[in-house]
């Protein structure tokens, strides 16, 4: 296996690692970020991660159905069972943080480092199905961590921290998306048959992070309406730019 495709992969999740510290840049203008932005931008997110996710579906499954369908399933039930067991452990501390300040960061940093997990499983298997499909996943990953960057910044600075490292938590949250990429797609390219499985596993856990993590947060912060058309529009947006891909 060549090497110079194993460091694309990484460089690849690096950067939508390094895109979750934009999130932060709006606090350097002011500290009272309207929460209708994040809104619109988990509502964004949303819509790109679900065309992404059935992106990986369609191409798992001209690889095998079965075998896609298994990996959704695991998928969904790997991302389900880890929130749950973060979720029992907010007893801990954040640095100058405690308390119920300290449990909410947690919570918040914690969940978006473990959902980078199967993100950065999704960039690595993606790309094991061709460089268009790894493009498209990355771009669709990467902007999917912008307002990740931005909800952990949300809690973090309004509680003392400072601008500059929240960007940093928030791009550690994603640390494992470059850690997790290049294994996965050493693995899928080693063991070809379980491609349509990773992909339908990466499939599976985003899909359920679109409506039990972003949906519901975007909800919280800007109206019914602005959330589905903003999800239509930007689904729309990433068929269309998943077919100029591929031609």
């Amino acid at each position: 296996m060549p090497h110079s495709a194993t460091l694309t992969v990484f460089l690849y999740a690096l950067g939508t690692a390094l895109c979750t510290g934009l999130g932060a840049l709006p606090f350097l203008v002011t500290r009272q970020v309207p929460k209708a932005w994040l809104g619109a931008l988990n509502a964004a997110a949303a819509g790109l991660m679900l065309a992404a996710s059935f992106g990986l579906v369609y191409e798992g499954i001209s690889y095998g159905l079965a075998r896609t369908a298994l990996g959704v399933l695991l998928g969904l039930g790997f991302i389900t069972w880890s929130s749950r067991q973060l979720r029992r452990h907010q007893d801990l501390t954040l640095g100058r943080l405690n308390g119920l300040d300290a449990r909410k960061a947690l919570l918040v940093v914690g969940v978006m480092t473990l959902h980078s997990f199967t993100e950065g499983v999704g960039v690595g298997v993606s790309f094991g199905g061709g460089q268009t499909l790894g493009t498209f996943i990355t771009v669709a990953i990467a902007v999917h961590n912008i307002p990740e960057g931005l909800a952990i910044s949300l809690v973090l600075v309004p509680r003392g921290v400072s601008v500059w490292w929240a960007a940093w938590w928030s791009v550690f949250s994603s640390l494992p998306q470059p850690l997790m990429a290049p294994a996965a797609y050493v693995f899928v390219e080693t063991f070809r048959e379980y491609l349509p499985a990773g992909l339908g596993f990466a499939a599976g856990a985003m899909i359920w992070m679109v409506f039990s993590e972003l949906v519901p947060d975007a909800l919280e912060d800007t109206s019914h309406g602005v959330v589905a058309t903003t999800v239509t529009l930007t689904s729309l947006a990433m068929v269309v730019f998943q077919t100029l891909l591929r031609t």
